[in-house]
C-alpha cells in the first residue's frame, strides 16, 4: 500500500505528511519521493526541527540578514532557499513553536519566506514534505499544533507501519543490514540459525528498522562462529532462558552455564582488563557491576 502510494505521489508537487514511529524510516520515503520526482536532480534537505533550538530554527530555515541579531555579522540564506527548485524534508514538525508554525504556514500559502530581520519576502520553489512520530491531530486538541498548518501538511498521508506491524520483512532487512556491514570480509557474514531468525521474529522490535540495523551490526562483530543463534543475538532479544552455544556442542544449556561460558570465552578473547571488561559487559548487555560479580561467582579472575 505505501510502495503504490509512493508511485502515485512521487511525480507531484503536492505536500506530504509521513507518519511512523521512530525508526520506521520516514526519511528514506522523503527521499524516496524526491528521487522518483521531476525534482530528482534539485538539492533534497533535511532538516531534524526537533534537534535544533527554537532560538536557531527560524533563522536556519529561512535565513537571516546582516545585524539581524547579535552574532549576526553577514547575512544567510536559509534551508528553504538552499532547498530551491528541489524539495525539504521537515522532520520532527510537531516539536516547532507557534511562531515557526506561522511562519511555515505562511510559506505553504504564499510560497515566500521573510529572512530575519528582512523587509521583503523571498520567492522559493520548493516541494514540502513533513513528518512525525506523533499524530498532530491530537497535538491540535491538546493546543499544540496549528489546525490550519496541519490541513496545509496532510494533503496526502502516509503511515508507515511499525516493524512489528509488518514480520515478514524482519528476517530479509536484517540479511540486508549484515551484507551492507560485512564489507570486506572475505568469509561474508554468517548465517542465521531457525532458533534466531524465530528469536528475531518474536522480538517486538520497539526501535524498529533502526534497532534491527544495530543488532544486526552487534552480530556481526561478536559472533565467534558461522552460525548465528539466539545467544549470539543481543540479550534483550532473548525469550527464554536456555540457549545453544558453540562450547555446548550442539546441546541446550541452562542460563548459568551458557551466561559462564560466554564470559569466560569474552575474557579469553578480550583479556582481563578493566575496560575489556566493560567491553564485554556491553557485549552481553549486563551492567559493569554485574559483570563483575558474575566473574567473582563463576570464578574466573585471572
Amino acid at each position: 500500500t505505501v510502495f503504490r502510494r509512493l508511485e502515485k505521489v512521487a511525480d507531484t508537487d503536492s505536500t506530504v505528511l509521513i507518519y511512523g514511529e521512530s525508526g520506521t524510516g520516514k526519511e528514506l520515503v522523503a527521499r524516496a519521493l524526491h528521487a522518483n520526482s521531476r525534482r530528482r536532480g534539485k538539492p533534497f534537505v533535511a532538516v531534524s526541527c526537533g534537534a535544533i533550538p527554537e532560538s536557531l530554527l527560524e533563522s536556519e530555515l529561512f535565513g537571516h540578514v546582516k545585524g539581524a541579531f547579535t552574532g549576526a555579522v553577514a547575512g544567510k540564506d536559509g534551508l528553504f532557499k538552499a532547498a530551491d527548485g528541489g524539495t525539504i524534508f521537515l522532520d520532527e514538525v510537531g516539536a516547532t513553536s507557534p511562531a515557526i508554525q506561522t511562519s511555515l504556514l505562511r510559506v505553504l500559502q504564499e510560497r515566500e519566506v521573510k529572512p530575519v530581520g528582512a523587509t521583503r519576502n523571498i520567492r522559493v520553489d520548493v516541494r514540502v514534505i513533513a513528518a512525525s512520530n506523533e499524530r498532530l491531530e491530537r497535538m491540535i486538541s491538546r493546543g499544540a499544533f496549528r489546525e490550519d498548518l496541519y490541513y496545509r501538511l496532510s494533503v496526502i498521508p502516509i503511515h508507515i507501519p511499525a516493524l512489528r506491524d509488518r514480520r515478514s520483512d524482519i528476517i530479509p532487512i536484517f540479511r540486508h543490514f549484515m551484507e551492507q556491514y560485512s564489507g570486506s570480509m572475505p568469509c561474508g557474514p554468517p548465517m542465521l540459525s531457525e532458533e534466531a531468525e524465530t528469536t528475531l521474529l518474536e522480538y517486538d522490535w520497539p526501535g524498529n528498522i533502526r534497532e534491527l540495523a544495530n543488532a544486526a551490526q552487534y552480530v556481526l562483530h561478536t559472533c565467534p562462529g558461522d552460525v548465528i543463534e539466539p545467544c549470539t543475538l543481543p540479550r534483550k532479544l532473548h525469550t527464554t532462558n536456555a540457549c545453544t552455544t558453540p562450547v555446548s556442542e550442539g546441546r541446550v544449556l541452562p542460563k548459568a552455564e551458557w551466561e559462564r561460558a560466554a564470559i569466560e570465552e569474552g575474557l579469553r578473547r578480550l583479556g582481563y582488563t578493566s575496560r575489556a571488561k566493560e567491553i564485554l559487559a556491553q557485549e552481553l548487555g549486563l551492567s559493569r557491576s554485574t559483570i563483575y560479580r558474575r566473574i567473582r561467582e563463576y570464578n574466573l579472575d585471572k
